[in-house]
Order: structure tokens, then C-alpha cells, then sequence
């Protein structure tokens, strides 16, 4: 057993159970599945109907006859005094509590029975199994840090006893770096996990090294990006690099484990725990291949009602028979770029159609791409060498030929991109109000 699942135990969350259930909702045949899931979504609107004010209040105190009819939650909503949110059948110090990042303007303390926290660790070491890791392997984390004295020491702590290394992402010179490679030199890492722009800077500075990271470290079996998404270009980045299979893990700490990809690289989501749709701008299901907004409903958290609940991302799905199929994960509504036609554009996308020319620039580190007027983008660009006036010519081309023509951009070399507090780096921002 690891430290986290003797951890979870002592403190009373039932791991061992959560993972039996796990198993047995697992073995349901696809009918039988569809019967389950449909079952446990009402079953927790009615549980939170009778049990918690907060949301008898949101819909109005009665039962609607069809799923729709319920109301879309933001994160918004639950920005208010934690208790007023919390099922009145659980006390606040028996239950699993934690913060969101902030990372879309609406930070919020949410809960989770002990049940409902067990059933995502019994999940996450499911799909890990994919891989041959367990919650014990020996991981490489890629991550922020707290820089005050007793978080700090309590990360490291933590970190120590889950038989993780922690690399610090607030500062990636070439000097840092090397001190990376030299750690996997002399350690035995299973894998990799987390930012994916820190692991792809780091990937990036191999190949400049010439220097293939399984070979330096060859008990490393996989690379697992998180909290940013991993693109296929970055895919490639990481996989010649490292020598190992790059994958995306894609959750929400309030909620759970959304999706992971499985070995054929396949969004496998977490419909064990958790009810998903995709909705269009109308409100209604996506259908076939489309755009839309992930709205979530938690199965089993009693303790706070996370009930189509929209996390502020999109994605592009295909909807065959009412399977959901991930095609790509478009960033966060608040990355949407709108242009002056008002046309609305992924900002992931916009990054996608400069990123291969800025790095057949040669000696391209790292950048970031900020709409600071409705029809004009700043390229913030760390790199050796300037971007020449052919390659400028071609990325305005591509602009008016992806998003629409009377854009005009500017490239700005810069020494280092500002992280967040936590160390993460979005690919676009919009600084526009």
C-alpha cells in the first residue's frame, strides 16, 4: 500500500470500498451502465434537493420533470460562505475540503464526502494501471510551490513521503535545466507529471542537448501532462525528447478526474464518477462534431452539489448515439478570441496556426500569444535569434487566412514569460476589458 492510500485510510476515507465499487460499476455491461448512470444522476439531484438549501434554492425548491429544465451552475454561484453550500447531513470537519486555483477569475473553498474522494483516488489508480504505475511509483513533478517557509517545508514533506521530486517551474534557465537532467541522472523516475509548458521548455532544451531522457533515465515509462493542455505538437516535442509515450490527464479539483488517455490515445472519461455533457451556445447538447462548454455533474459527492456544473472550459467533441468522443480540448471561455467582425475563435487555435513557423525560427524556448485590441496580437518570445521579416510575412498571411483579414500582430523577444503564482502558463491571454 503507498503512503497516499495509507494516508487516506487512517483518515477515514474508504479506499479499499471505493475501489471494489469502482470495479463493479466497471463490469456493468453498456445497458446496464446507462441504466446505473442515469439512476445516480437523479438520485444525487434528489439527495441535494432534500438535504442542501443551496441548491434546493436554485431550483426552486421542486423536482423538474426533465434533465434539462435543471439549471447550469458557474462557479460564480458558489462563491459564497462555504457552509451555506455544505448538505446539512455532513459536519465541515468530517468532509475533504480544498480551494480552487483562480485560474478563471472565480476562486472558490468547495467539499467532498469522504465517499466521493475515495472513489477519485480508486479512479485516478485505475487509469494509471494503463501504464504500470501505481500511486507509489516514483514521479518527477514538474510543479509550482509554495515560497513561504512552512508550506513550503510541508510541500516537500508531502512530496517526500508520496516518493515524488519536485522541480520548481518558476525558474527555467538553461542552468535550472541542467540541474534537471542531472537529477534523472541519478534518480529511477517512472515518469513525468505535470505543466505541460514546463515539460515541453524542458523537452525543448534536451533536444538541444542532444540528449534522449530515457536513456539518461531508463526506468521512465511515461510522461503525464497536466493542467495545461497537451497538444499533439507538443506530443511530438516531449516523445523525442524523453523517449517515452506523452498523455493527457484532464480534471478538476472539485470535481474529479474528467479524462485520460489510454494507450491508444483515447479520451477515456470518467463517466464512473461523474456525468458529462458538452452544450452548445443555446443551451442544448451538442450533436454530432461540434464546440461546446463541458458542464459536469459529480454522481457521488453528497456533501456538495457539483450538479451541471460549468467549469469554464471547452472542447471539440463527436457525439455518436449520446457517446461523447474528446477531439481536442479548446481552453477555457475566457481564451476565446473575438474579433472585430465578431467572430469567435479558440485562442488555442491562433496559437496553432504561428507556433510551426516560430519554431522553424530555430533556438524558439517558449511564447505566448496576447490580444491587447480587438484587432491586434503581441507575441511574447523567448528565443536566440529574431524572427525574420519571411517568417513575419507568413504568419500575417496565415492570419488572414484562419481568422479574417486587417489583423496585425508584433513580435516582442523577451528574456522570461511570467508564470501564475502556481507556475502555470496559458498559451493566450486577452487583455482586453
Amino acid at each position: 500500500m503507498s503512503f497516499l492510500e495509507l494516508t487516506l485510510k487512517l483518515k477515514g476515507f474508504p479506499i479499499k470500498e471505493a475501489e471494489e465499487e469502482l470495479a463493479v460499476v466497471k463490469s456493468l455491461s453498456p445497458e446496464e451502465f446507462a441504466d446505473w448512470q442515469e439512476k445516480k444522476k437523479w438520485e444525487i439531484v434528489r439527495y441535494h434537493l432534500e438535504n442542501n438549501e443551496f441548491y434546493a434554492e436554485r431550483i426552486g425548491g421542486k423536482l423538474p420533470s426533465s434533465w434539462g429544465d435543471l439549471p447550469v451552475l458557474q462557479k460564480s454561484d458558489y462563491q459564497q460562505d462555504r457552509l451555506n453550500t455544505i448538505s446539512k447531513t455532513f459536519d465541515p470537519k468530517d468532509i475533504y475540503t480544498g480551494y480552487t486555483s483562480g485560474s478563471s477569475g472565480h476562486p472558490f473553498r468547495y467539499a467532498k464526502d469522504k465517499h466521493a474522494h475515495a472513489l477519485t483516488w480508486a479512479l485516478i489508480k485505475d487509469r494509471y494501471r494503463y501504464y504500470g504505475l501505481t500511486l507509489n511509483s516514483r514521479q518527477a513533478r514538474f510543479y509550482g510551490i509554495p515560497f513561504e517557509k512552512i508550506d513550503y517545508y510541508v510541500e516537500r514533506t508531502k512530496d517526500y513521503l508520496a516518493n515524488r521530486l519536485r522541480f520548481p517551474v518558476f525558474d527555467l534557465s538553461d542552468e535550472v535545466l541542467e540541474g534537471f537532467l542531472e537529477r534523472f541522472r541519478n534518480d529511477s523516475f517512472d515518469y513525468v507529471y505535470g505543466y505541460t509548458n514546463s515539460i515541453v521548455l524542458f523537452a525543448r532544451y534536451l533536444i538541444r542537448k542532444d540528449v534522449i531522457l530515457k536513456k539518461v533515465c531508463p526506468s521512465l515509462k511515461v510522461c503525464i501532462c497536466t493542467s495545461e493542455n497537451c497538444t499533439s505538437e507538443d506530443k511530438k516535442i516531449i516523445e523525442s525528447a524523453f523517449g517515452v509515450k506523452a498523455v493527457n490527464e484532464y480534471g478538476t479539483s472539485e470535481v474529479d478526474l474528467i479524462a485520460f488517455e489510454d494507450l491508444e490515445g483515447v479520451w477515456r472519461l470518467s463517466n464512473e464518477n461523474i456525468f458529462i455533457e458538452v452544450l452548445n451556445e443555446e443551451g442544448n447538447h451538442v450533436q454530432g462534431e461540434g464546440e461546446g462548454r463541458i458542464v459536469l455533474t459529480s454522481l457521488h459527492n453528497k456533501a456538495m452539489p457539483f450538479i451541471r456544473y460549468e467549469i469554464g472550459d471547452r472542447a471539440l467533441v463527436d457525439v455518436t448515439d449520446g457517446k461523447i468522443t474528446i477531439r481536442q480540448l479548446l481552453g477555457g471561455v475566457n481564451d476565446i478570441v473575438v474579433l472585430p467582425s465578431g467572430k469567435k475563435s479558440s485562442g488555442i487555435s491562433f496559437y496553432f496556426i504561428t507556433r510551426k513557423i516560430l519554431e522553424n525560427t530555430g533556438n524558439l524556448k517558449e511564447f505566448i500569444i496576447r490580444q491587447v485590441a480587438p484587432d491586434r496580437f503581441v507575441f511574447e518570445v523567448v528565443s536566440e535569434s529574431d524572427v525574420s521579416q519571411t517568417d513575419k510575412d507568413l504568419i500575417q498571411k496565415n492570419i488572414d487566412l484562419y481568422l479574417e483579414p486587417g489583423l496585425s500582430f508584433e513580435i516582442v523577444r523577451v528574456d522570461s514569460i511570467k508564470r501564475t503564482k502556481a507556475g502555470k502558463m496559458k498559451h493566450f491571454y486577452s487583455c482586453m476589458k
